[in-house]
């Protein structure tokens, strides 16, 4: 007999609502819930998908240990997470707490479990030897909060459903789904601003599928981003256009940006950015004087030179025209949950505290950079990482220069990952520790109402009961954590 589910789908930012109608212990379907309060129907191909991860016969559904051949054998759970446990210690008592090294992937803030666990885990652990996906994708965007709000993890939103005036740099929302952007089916919500009267102005050096909507398009030369938007508080302080008291009673910092902003005028940056300076004028104009406004940039902006400037840029464009908190503009979400308190007291706040070993690239957020993993595993001395967890990640594919880190892994001491997969990074783990697909326990969004366009809480009940002896992903971090030592504040010991 076939039932119908609700569900909160996992694979991205957008956090669709999905309807899934499951027979046994089979997806049928998937389709958009229309009545989710932020998703609306909405449904891309990859949530479409969803139930054939459950049934896949190449995933992993119990421990397995490497052997000396390079195959992997079935271990027991208590056996393997002993085992994880007893080397990460003996790594610690030998090398001290650096020598341990993590790597935690984007899957692990989709899931409320995951997430808080994966924290203690880290806490417990205590190395200065992190490593996740924010270095990928948004430690531009963290860093320039930290400077300008005083908290990484004070994003501004783009008001995108009651904007007049959209200003979008280096991102293509249409395609990603939203990038720090909660906001489903944002290709529907773009033609709705373009049929309420609004712009949608699409600076890229591709012509995108977001720029093949806009009402304009301006193709401006990799890397040129921060240039172009000095160049437009240029215009803007030459025609009077900013808002002065924002500036003066709000804001700290313009006079000193304001002596070095003829270095960026239009005419002296057109060529370097690739755009004719009257056209820069034109979009400066139009931002200034459109009722409802607001710049965003995205990965185009924090993949490129100088990324964190671009960003900050962005913002104080959006500050000094009055866009920042206000209906239409960029403004800060109030989620039910104040996961950034919590985030802070983790430590995951701040940016340059301590560097990298061997190149003395700084964290952001409590993480290194991922990029410098292969050479803090491979270059000798103290500090040296010798054993590894990953969860839920697989830097070998997504990291920069992924051969190099793949060469990098058979030089470690020991490998634990927890993963679903034999993939190209786990195949050189000791341990895998698989967790069971997510439609098997219940969830909740701790993390996407920071960056969603609206205030939504929304859980999970768990589609399918778990197959005897599959774990959570957030069992097998808490079983793991409390082998160590470690654990969540109020939470009692568990028996795994």
């Amino acid at each position: 007999m076939t039932r119908t589910v609700l569900r909160v789908c996992t694979l991205c930012e957008a956090t669709c609502g999905l309807r899934l109608t499951v027979d046994g212990d089979r997806v049928v379907s998937v389709e958009g819930d229309p009545d989710d309060p932020l998703s609306r129907g909405f449904l891309c191909a990859k949530g479409a998908a969803i139930g054939e991860v459950h049934c896949d016969p190449d995933r992993l559904r119990a421990p397995v240990r490497r052997t000396g051949d390079g195959r992997f054998e079935p271990i027991s759970w208590d056996d393997a997470l002993d085992l994880a446990a007893e080397r990460i210690e003996a790594t610690r008592e030998r090398y001290g707490r650096d020598a341990v090294g993590v790597y935690y992937g984007n899957p692990t803030v989709y899931d409320h479990g995951a997430t808080l666990w994966v924290s203690a885990l880290l806490d417990t652990l205590g190395t200065r030897n992190r490593f996740g996906p924010n270095s990928q994708d948004i430690n531009p965007r963290l860093a320039a909060s930290h400077y300008l709000y005083g908290d990484s993890w004070a994003i501004p939103v783009p008001d995108v459903d009651r904007t007049a005036y959209f200003l979008c740099i280096g991102a293509n929302p249409v395609v990603s789904n939203g990038s720090l952007l909660t906001a489903p089916g944002l290709r529907r919500r773009l033609r709705s601003l373009r049929e309420r009267g609004g712009m949608l102005v699409v600076v890229d050096p591709r012509r995108s599928e977001t720029a093949a909507m806009a009402d304009r398009y301006l193709a401006i030369r990799p890397g040129a981003d921060a240039a172009l938007l000095l160049a437009m508080l240029q215009v803007l302080s030459q025609r009077s256009l900013l808002d002065r008291r924002v500036l003066d009673q709000s804001a700290s910092g313009w006079r000193e940006l304001a002596t070095h902003l003829d270095r960026f005028a239009p005419e002296r940056v057109a060529h370097f950015c690739g755009i004719e300076a009257r056209d820069i004028e034109q979009v400066a104009v139009e931002f200034a004087r459109a009722e409802r406004a607001v710049a965003y940039g995205r990965m185009g902006v924090s993949a490129g030179h100088f990324a964190t400037l671009a960003t900050w840029a962005i913002d104080a464009l959006n500050v000094a025209t009055g866009r920042l908190g206000c209906v239409g503009g960029a403004m800060f979400p109030r989620p039910a949950i104040d996961l950034t308190r919590l985030l802070k007291l983790a430590g995951a706040a701040g940016h340059g505290r301590w560097a990298s070993r061997v190149r003395g690239l700084p964290e952001t957020v409590g993480d290194l950079p991922a990029a410098a993993m292969a050479e803090e595993i491979e270059t000798p001395g103290e500090g040296r990482i010798r054993t590894l967890l990953t969860c839920l990640g697989n830097p070998v594919l997504s990291v920069p220069d992924g051969r190099r880190l793949a060469r990098a892994l058979e030089k470690l001491d020991f490998m634990v990952s927890v993963d679903l997969y034999v993939n190209e990074t786990t195949r050189h783990a000791d341990l895998i520790l698989p967790p069971s697909w997510h439609l098997t326990h219940d969830r909740c969004d701790l993390v996407f109402p920071l960056f969603s366009v609206r205030n939504v809480v929304r859980w999970s009940p768990p589609v399918f009961v778990p197959r005897e002896g599959e774990l959570a992903d957030w069992q097998i971090l808490r079983a793991l954590t409390e082998r160590l030592g470690g654990g969540l504040a109020g939470v009692r010991p568990v028996d795994a």
